[in-house]
């Protein structure tokens, strides 16, 4: 009986990995569909396409996603402001319809919102921005203060306290790993590593259409503030801050964040000491604070 074990095992894996391939490609299918809900828009603009969800009236939160995001991410995060608020919801570069300007720094990134932004016949916004789109969304406040309201970070991207002797030159998933199958079946460690429940993948799904945006925050988004340091003197932002962070993030560093705040000239930081990278549960508590800062900051 021995010699069967190792085919036996064998044959398992393979069962395995076949069922994980047909629920995949379910979920692959059920996230394409969920996809066409969204009423996305192309702009065309100097350099390509940008896609984007425009919802709601009022003052306007332009809103910056994270790694494997899009539109979808970008709207859903602010979904809850849409009947106070008009929100903007862009894919930024290489995510969901969106190209790439240039070699797609922060810097580009933020350029291209402006043309966004002019496209649509929109002066002034507050950002709000999510993990990895920090970087853009602080890189926008000091490059257009003047089209900027106010800068909101959720368990965002922070600029380190002082410069670095050295950064990563490579800070997210491995290239490898990001396709859908890959992904999906290294999602039920989510929890253990990331804190998020293993269904966060269905918000991540087709990895297909947001490779290029995920390895592109990986190797130029996510290391920029640690690269150009002297390019984000964040003592000298023009405009009023909210920064929301969980002590229990372990993607975002909450003590990191905890030490750059006195750098921001004028900012209001709230703690939660639970709640993950997604801040889950704080949804009514965000919402009031979010509404008074805009409240306070509305000329």
């Amino acid at each position: 009986m021995g010699k069967y074990i190792p085919a036996c095992i064998v044959l398992i894996i393979a069962i395995y990995l076949f069922v994980q391939r047909a629920r995949c490609n379910a979920e692959v299918q059920r996230s394409k569909d969920r996809l066409a809900t969204y009423r996305a828009n192309a702009a065309h603009l100097s350099y390509g396409d940008m896609s984007y969800v425009d919802e709601g009236e009022g003052e306007v939160i332009l809103s910056v996603h994270g790694i494997f995001g899009g539109y979808d991410q970008a709207y859903d995060t602010c979904k809850e402001f849409a009947k106070d608020y008009r929100i903007i919801a862009p894919s930024r570069f290489g995510y969901l319809g969106s190209d790439v300007l240039g070699n797609g720094a922060p810097a580009e990134q933020a350029a291209a919102y402006v043309e966004l932004l002019n496209d649509l016949g929109v002066e002034k916004v507050y950002l709000l921005a999510t993990s990895a789109g920090g970087s853009v969304a602080i890189r926008f406040a000091l490059d257009y203060p003047e089209r900027t309201k106010g800068l909101i970070l959720y368990c965002s991207a922070m600029p380190p306290v002082t410069k670095p002797e050295r950064c990563a030159e490579y800070a997210g998933p491995p290239a490898f790993l990001c396709n859908d199958y890959a992904m999906f079946l290294v999602s039920p460690l989510f929890k253990p590593i990331m804190g998020m429940e293993p269904s966060t993948i269905d918000s991540m799904l087709p990895i297909g259409d947001r490779k290029q945006g995920v390895v592109l925050d990986a190797s130029i988004t996510n290391p920029d503030m640690a690269r150009h340091f002297e390019d984000y003197p964040i003592e000298d932002l023009q405009v009023p801050t909210l920064i929301f962070h969980a002590k229990d993030d372990r993607l975002a560093s909450y003590a990191d964040t905890e030490r750059v705040i006195p750098r921001f000239p004028d900012c209001t930081f709230i703690s939660f000491e639970s709640g993950g990278h997604l801040l889950s549960g704080h949804g009514e508590e965000i919402a009031k604070a979010v509404s008074e800062f805009i409240s306070q900051n509305d000329d």
